[in-house]
Order: structure tokens, then sequence, then C-alpha cells
């Protein structure tokens, strides 16, 4: 049996347009937020791409991982085993593996609401929406906060997770001479599941242990794992063992630091394995590029989502007219997104017309051109301009 209710409210054609003209203010913040985000974006890749470029120039390699005095201060590249002899130990449940990391993954048993909403436009330009609201038990690394469900009788979750996640990391890690620090070795990755076994449930302390079962991959906090309760948790371990791994930083006594650049970005970047500096910097010119192209999509997608609410009371006011109305809603659409595509070529050309002022202003010329295609696309579709006259002009 599905647990659910359904709410159902009409908002009247006015009630539209007031919502409509007070969209318009959140619409402009979202045009500035977005241009604030495609600025930053493009000056974040120039600023990024240059320091990798400089990196490159600059990269010293120590195929014996060892510190030189000659290197100090200097971008380095080693790569090799990273090692540790210290034991890392879970400090509650006192699981135990010589690691550079340990972690702990805990998840509550709990309910969850889901929403699904159906909106209809009526004859008379209102609009009828049906409310959805369906409630499930899940598994969840977090608390999900019941009181502000639209339903929370029957649905309460615990208020807190009795335990959470939590990452221990080797203090005396090394690779070749260099000390690794904190910072690298969160960084690493190639965690592996860490199985507990019933030797390791004898060693629990209590209250831990009453409830307790070495259950699948984990513990099993609960009276029976197979039907779980409300409530009931989850736990399981992951530790990155020593290793093969490859560096770029600052060579800095006998430990590693991040790199600053005349460009303005730190160098400081770790890869499981053995990767060649060419590669290692290979890739992050490559995650530098999809990162810019996410964020430019996502700046484009805002600034389009303002326009069309800075332009929604036109379409809101004919609503009251069906195919009117739809008609409207089309073509603010299609303003909006015109709108949005000249507005951020023209903030990212903005951006690289310093740099790279040919692509800056080709730029331009496209924002320019999208301006401009709503007039050309009229211009072919206008029945009064004549068909071309076939044979030549006498």
């Amino acid at each position: 049996m599905i647990d659910q209710f359904t709410s159902t409210s009409i908002k009247s054609v006015g009630s539209r347009i007031r919502s409509s003209l007070g969209g318009i203010l959140f619409g402009f913040l979202f045009v500035a937020g977005s241009i604030y985000l495609l600025s930053w974006n493009e000056n974040r890749a120039v600023t990024t791409a240059r320091s990798l470029e400089e990196g490159e120039k600059g990269v010293v390699s120590l195929p014996a991982a060892a510190a030189d005095a000659a290197n100090e201060g200097k971008l380095i590249h080693l790569s090799g085993e990273a090692i540790t002899t210290e034991p890392l130990s879970d400090p509650v449940f006192g699981l135990s593996a010589t690691a550079l990391r340990l972690g702990r993954v805990v998840n509550m048993y709990q309910w969850k609401e889901g929403k699904e909403e159906t909106t209809t436009k009526r004859s008379d330009g209102s609009t009828e929406t049906k409310t959805t609201y369906r409630y499930t038990k899940t598994w969840a690394g977090s608390r999900l906060d019941s009181s502000k469900f639209q339903q929370p009788e029957g649905h309460q979750n615990p208020p807190s997770l009795p335990v959470t996640a939590d990452s221990f990391v080797a203090q005396n890690a090394t690779l070749g001479s260099f000390k690794l620090p904190v910072r690298l070795l969160v960084k690493m990755k190639g965690d592996q599941p860490l199985v507990p076994t019933a030797g390791d449930l004898e060693k629990v302390p209590s209250p831990w242990n009453a409830k307790l079962h070495v259950f699948e991959s984990g513990f099993y906090h609960g009276v029976d794992p197979v039907n779980p309760a409300i409530g009931d948790l989850k736990i399981t371990f992951q530790h990155l063992p020593p290793g093969p791994f490859s560096i770029l930083a600052q060579q800095q006594g006998g430990t590693l630091a991040p790199h600053p650049t005349k460009a303005g970005r730190e160098i400081e970047r770790v890869e499981s394995g053995l990767v060649s500096a060419a590669l290692m910097f290979h890739r992050a010119h490559h995650e530098n590029n999809i990162l810019t192209w996410l964020l430019r999509g996502a700046g484009g997608l805002a600034m389009a989502l303002g326009f069309r609410m800075v332009l929604s009371p036109i379409s809101t006011l004919g609503s009251a007219i069906p195919i009117f109305g739809r008609i409207l809603e089309s073509g603010v659409g299609f303003i909006a997104t015109i709108l949005a595509a000249a507005g951020s070529l023209v903030t990212i050309a903005a951006a690289w017309v310093a740099v790279r002022p040919v692509f800056g202003i080709t730029l331009v010329v496209l924002a320019v051109g999208a301006l401009f295609l709503p007039r050309l696309l009229r211009g072919r579709r206008d029945p009064s301009v004549p068909p071309p006259i076939d044979g030549t002009a006498g």
C-alpha cells in the first residue's frame, strides 16, 4: 500500500499576474547572478590554464623521489609508493588497519518525503495544481528532518544520528624521502572496503555491542537486519592502503606544499598510480575545460530563467484566452532563450577580449547574430517578400 496524500490548489488569473509581477525582481537577480557566475568562471578558467602552462614549463621531475636542496621552493613531480607503518583505528567501533586513511560510513533507516506536482490550465485562465506527497522508507547518510514534512504524523524520524560518518588520516605517511601532509592524503583516491569480522564484533565496546551484528559488508545496529526499523543503522568502513601515487607540489623542506604561480593559481595535484608529469598536466587541463563548460551551461540556464521571469507577466496577461496565452508563452520562452544566449556570449567575450582578442570578438559577433536571429527568421517566413524570378535579368 502506497503511503501518500494529495492536495489541490487553484490560482486565479489575478493571483498569477501578481506573482509574475513579483517575480520580475527575482528575474533581474537571476540575470545579475548569472553574469557574475559567467564572469567569475571565465576568469577562473583563464587563470587556471595560465597557471598550468607556467607549471609545465618549470616542473622538475624527481625519479628517486628524494629531496634535493637545489629544488627548494620549486614545483616538483614525484612518483612512488606512499607508505605508512601507523595503524589507524576507529575510536567508536575499534576497527583498525594499517592504512593512509580510514573512513566510517553511516546510514540510518528513515522516512523520506517525495513530492509530485501536476498543473493544468483552466478555461478561465486560472491554474489548478495537484500536489501528491509520497512517504517511503529509505537509507540515508544524514538526518531527514521529518518536522518539515507536509504530513509529519506517522512519519517521525529520530532527532539525530547516534554516530556520524568520520575519517581518520595517517600522521606519518611518506613518499620517498618526503613526509606527506594530511592535506594531500585527504585528496588521494582508491579507497577499498574494510569488512569487519565476528572477531571485530567482539572487540566493540558497550553500549554499541548490545544491538550490533555483522551483516553484509559492515555492522548493522538494530534488532533484525532483514526487516529494518526506523532508526536502524548500517555502518561500513573503507580504507586507503599504501600504494603508488604521483604528486605535483612545491618542495618545502622535507615535505610538500601548494606551489604558487605568477598567473595566480596554486598547483597541487595527486593521482593514483605512477603517472608522468606531462599526463598529469594534460588531465588537469582537461578537467579545467570540463568545469568551464559545465559552469557556462549553468550560467546560461540561470540567465534564461531570469529573463523568462522578467517577461512572464506578458504571457500571464494573455492566459485568459487559452490559445493566445499559449502563443505568448512560447514567444516569451523563445525571446528569453535568445536574450540569454546573447547575454552569455557577451559576458564570456568580455573576459576573453584582453587575453585572446580574436576569440573574444568572434563571440561578440555571435551574440549580435543571436539578437538578430528572430528578425532573420521572420523575414524568411514573410509572405510579402516576393519569390525569386527564374531566368536572367534583361
